[in-house]
Parts: structure tokens; sequence; C-alpha cells
């Protein structure tokens, strides 16, 4: 009798994050006052977020990135949150007397978010572990856009091992970053492969920007659904699962560890796609940013419903 195949294991690269959520009947309006109807404290940041998604389908997970001063109440509150998940720390790199970023998020009774976050500038001149250490038993990475400063040499590196690496991009990308040619994928919000490619349609931005990369292209937008470069350099789209969102916060994250973990099973782009659409779509059903990501069987579920 064979034996069960491993789950992949992959590398998530990111800045973790304290978030503190505040839920509101509507956004205050500027210089005044509301009343939150609920607060909780999770850990947040777009790869840990990924990385719990992950974590929760099935797959292995090991991160790696900066976090501030052991002596925080912020980098201890997360660690530990981690490790509840089953995801491995020992790559992570304490920077002494830096401070672990924190934001406070918002959140309106049709789920949208609004959210402002300090991060440490020191962040960035993190030094991660050798590629050796990082991609041994790896079958894929995926890393947050910002992170290029002290990723970009890793990812190369990753690709030139054959390993994917998938780059979740929630922020204009200047056309000269390196994660551009070192990525696999890229996945973008809309509003970003936008900004980057400095055109107002998400399939005119995607054109252009295949002009510069190698890589897998595809913009998500939310419930209009996801649209993206195939084989043929032709546009194709994958549609969103209908749910009634009460909570957005994460659920491009949750999108991005979901593809990754499909395409590391050896599943195709297509089928990826859909596979994360689904998880995005039910982690909006429920609050808790990426920490309200769903089970592996939900999703299966929601993917044989349909």
């Amino acid at each position: 009798m064979a034996l069960p195949k491993a789950a992949p294991r992959i590398l998530c690269i990111g800045i973790p994050v304290r978030d503190l959520t505040f839920r509101v009947e509507a956004v205050p309006q500027r210089g005044s006052k509301a009343s939150a109807t609920h607060l909780a404290e999770i850990c947040g940041g777009n790869a840990l977020n990924a990385a719990i998604a992950i974590a929760r389908l099935g797959g292995r997970v090991a991160f790696a990135g900066p976090m501030g001063d052991a002596r925080e109440t912020s980098s201890g509150f997360i660690l530990e949150r981690m490790t509840a998940d089953g995801i491995e720390t020992r790559h992570i790199v304490r920077m002494p007397d830096v401070t672990t970023p924190v934001s406070a998020i918002i959140i309106d009774a049709t789920g949208e978010r609004t959210l402002t976050i300090y991060r440490d500038p020191a962040l960035w001149t993190a030094k991660l572990p050798s590629a050796d250490e990082l991609l041994d038993d790896c079958q894929a990475v995926l890393v947050e856009s910002r992170c290029a400063a002290f990723a970009t040499s890793l990812c190369a590196e990753a690709r030139r091992r054959d390993i994917p690496v998938i780059v979740g991009v929630d922020r204009a990308m200047s056309l000269q970053d390196g994660l551009l040619t070192a990525a696999s994928h890229l996945l973008f919000a809309s509003e970003q492969v936008q900004e980057t490619a400095g055109l107002a349609d998400d399939g005119g931005a995607l054109k252009l920007l295949a002009r510069l990369t190698p890589a897998f292209l595809a913009a998500t937008r939310g419930p209009a659904g996801t649209i993206w470069l195939n084989e043929t350099g032709e546009l194709e789209e994958t549609a969103a699962f209908p749910v009634e969102a009460v909570d957005t916060l994460g659920a491009g994250d949750v999108f991005h560890g979901a593809f990754t973990l499909r395409l590391a099973e050896g599943e195709d782009v297509r089928g990826a796609l859909r596979f994360a659409a689904a998880a995005a779509a039910l982690k909006c059903t429920r609050h808790g940013g990426g920490q309200a990501a769903p089970q592996r069987v939900e999703v299966e579920r929601l993917l044989h419903s349909a």
C-alpha cells in the first residue's frame, strides 16, 4: 500500500502585523467619534494571513521575515498565534529595538475595511537566513510585494532551483521592481495592477505588464472575480463565489495562500484560481481577518456544490 504523499511545504515571506479591529455601523467622518460594536486583537499582515490560510487548508508552512524586539508585547502575541496554527517560526528575524507593525482597522456594516498602520522603517534592513536553509524541502515561495528589498535575491534563487515564486501585490509596484522578473506568478488587486501599469483597465494593464515579465499575471476584483492572462496571452476570467460578505479583511491574502497551495499540489492555474476564489469567499462570510480562513473541507464542499 502506497504511503500518502506529504503535504507541500511553502515558505511565506512577509512582515507580520498586530491588528486591532473595530466593527462600526459606518466609518466616522473626519474629526468625529464613533462607538464600536466589537473589538478584536488578531495577527495579520499579507504573508502571515496567507500562511494561516495555507495551514488551515492542509499545507505545511514556514515563515520568514522581520519582527520587532523580543521584549515587545506585539511580537510575542503574534508568535503565539503562529505557533497555534502550526506555522514554523524558526526563520523569523528578530530585530532589537525595532517595533513590530501595529494597525487599527475599522470594519463597517458592509464588511469593507479602512485601516491605518505603522511599520518601522528599520524592518526593511532585515537580512534573511541563507537560501539553502530557507529553500530546503520547499515546494513554493509566497512573498509580499513590499518585501522586495530583502527578498528579491532569495526569490531569484528559488526560480533558479525551479521553485515557483508567487508574489501577492497589494500596492503599486515600480516597473523596475526586481520581483517583477523574480516571480513566476504575480497576483495583483485590481487597483494596484492599474496603478502599476498606469492604465485604468485591468486587462490592458495585465497585457502591458506581460511585456515586462514572463510571470503569470492575474488581478483580483472582489465580487467581480479574477481576470488573468492564459498561456497564449489571451484574457480569461474566473468568477467569484457569491456570498454575503461581513468582513473583507484578509480575503485577498487568503486567496493568495490558497492559490499557492493548490499550485504546489500540482493543480493548473485554472483549478488553483477557482480553489482560491472559494477560500476567499468563505473567509468573507466571517469576521477575523486571515484568522477566519476556512478549513479544507469547507472549501471542497463549496466547490462541489457550485
